[in-house]
């Protein structure tokens, strides 16, 4: 009787062992061009930023001249 409840025991051990969440990924590795790639995003996200101003500033003009034509 005791083996029964040994082996139980340790199934469930086993068996919550088997379901608990992995580890996570371990964190990417740093280079030599990680400065570089970080000045090329923001860049990016600069340029974006001038793209979206100036098709504001296309359509509101566009809007203003459409405005004062009859």
């Amino acid at each position: 009787m005791g083996y029964v409840k040994y082996s139980t025991m340790a199934l469930s051990v086993l068996f919550i062992a088997a379901c608990s969440s992995p580890e996570p990924p371990p964190p990417p590795v740093k280079t030599v061009f990680d400065p570089l790639t970080r000045q090329v995003d923001r860049a990016r996200e600069v340029q974006k930023t001038v793209d979206e101003n100036a098709e504001k500033t296309r359509k509101q003009i566009e809007q203003e001249s459409g405005d004062s034509r009859p």
